[in-house]
């Protein structure tokens, strides 16, 4: 089984374990997550490989993070993951890309995640659900960091932290790849 058939059958199993373990149906969970019933139902039966923006906005309708959405081993107290097996979500054919490198239920999704930016490329992301709060120290060039419209300038060596719950873009302004490392953390759904 390839990889993304691994993970393509723990996001169905995941999802329908949160989903059923919340109490939502099909169009609760639907409606919460502003993605329609339908691509739940692909989702649930293994029949499609979502976006990562469709894998956010569920997770976060479930109060769970993207890491236990795709985790197909049940372990530990402590889970070591081997640097093979940080789960690639998006990339581009510059260079760009993200990495979620671990994650946990505490008590709400906690993820901690590795990007880069080639220059002029940007990331843009949804609205989180409220109280949800970004950490980031950029490692290399500089972040050009959009919360809510305004803009603020993230040189390497800096860190930023900003409540994620308003439209937010990560982007690369400057002649030189940026890498930062980033951790999110979603309150636990009510």
């Amino acid at each position: 089984m390839s990889d993304l058939d691994l993970l393509t059958q723990s996001l169905a199993r995941n999802v329908k374990r949160w989903r059923t373990e919340r109490g939502f149906t099909l169009d609760a969970l639907a409606a919460r997550a502003g993605v329609s019933r339908g691509m739940l139902i692909q989702i649930e039966q293994a029949r499609t490989n979502p976006s990562i923006g469709t894998v956010v906005k569920i997770g976060d309708a479930l109060g769970v993070s993207i890491t236990t959405l795709l985790d197909y081993e049940q372990g530990p107290k402590v889970r070591v993951v081997p640097a093979d097996q940080a789960v690639r979500l998006w990339h581009t054919d510059a260079g760009s890309y993200n990495r979620l490198l671990a994650g946990a239920e505490a008590p709400g999704p906690l993820e901690i995640w590795d990007w880069r930016l080639a220059p002029g490329e940007s990331s843009p992301s949804d609205p989180h659900p409220a109280g949800t709060v970004e950490l980031l120290h950029v490692l290399e060039g500089e972040l050009t960091l959009t919360v809510d419209g305004a803009e603020h300038r993230v040189p390497a060596g800096a860190s930023a932290t900003f409540e994620a719950d308003v439209p937010h873009t990560y982007g690369n302004q400057g002649p030189e790849p940026m890498r930062m490392v980033m951790a999110v953390s979603v309150p636990p759904v009510r």
